[in-house]
């Protein structure tokens, strides 16, 4: 059972898309002037929990995918057999074989570089088992080990899939924050993305909504509005 207020989830969601087009909005009886950027800013949910001990409590990590992708043009890599890697390049997604791997050589400054170069990897299910052996333990450190590609399964579906799939994971801070939408997105669209990524993260806690002391909304260059109190 959702705790947010459509109401205020709405409201919160039409000042950050009105304010992302340089719109002038109302915040705390104050009046602020938008402005459009040369990008689509991507919107995030962000959240404080309360009355959870990082250290002591066990710690929490699940996935979810939205019903819409928020981040489109998040980049992703296949490392892939000879079929996957021709098919992500039709689709227009970088690609390494296992020949590209073995280049890197192990380097670990090479892997970190890859790591941080993409948001997300894919593998083929004939090559996956082979990448710890042949990169070692470095996308695994950058918590980026690839998802799995079967062989008869479309790219295009994995790739999307991987792209509207968001993560909470518990470290050793009381905060939090995942893409859920971006402002090119309709209104409704990202109000669902974000009533369904706060109720997964509820669902993920030892006491649920009793564990989530405030949530907010923001754009990528925008001001924050809350939504849970």
């Amino acid at each position: 059972m959702s705790k947010l207020s459509n109401e205020l989830l709405d409201a919160a969601v039409n000042d950050v898309l009105a304010y992302a087009k340089g719109e002038t909005i109302s915040k705390n009886g104050e009046e602020l002037k938008g402005k459009k950027r040369n990008f689509v800013e991507t919107i995030e949910l962000q959240v404080a929990l309360k009355n959870y001990d990082p250290q002591r409590d066990k710690r929490f990590s699940g996935t979810f995918k939205l019903p819409t992708v928020p981040r489109p043009n998040m980049t992703v890599c296949v490392l892939g057999n000879a079929v996957h890697c021709e098919q992500a390049a039709q689709i227009g997604i970088d690609a390494m074989s296992v020949e590209d791997l073995k280049k890197l050589n192990k380097n670990k400054k090479l892997i970190k570089k890859l790591a941080k170069k993409y948001m997300a990897f894919l593998a083929s299910d004939t090559l996956i088992k082979q990448i710890p052996r042949l990169l070692g333990p470095g996308l695994n450190k950058a918590g980026k080990f690839p998802t799995l590609v079967a062989s008869g399964e479309d790219l295009q579906e994995k790739v999307d899939t991987v792209r509207a799939t968001i993560k909470f994971q518990m470290k050793k801070v009381m905060c939090m924050s995942v893409a859920v939408g971006n402002c090119n997105q309709a209104q409704e669209e990202i109000s669902l993305n974000v009533q369904l990524a706060a109720n997964f993260l509820a669902s993920l806690l030892k006491k649920n909504w009793q564990n989530i002391k405030v949530m907010y909304i923001k754009s990528t260059m925008g001001p924050s509005f809350q939504i849970y109190f």
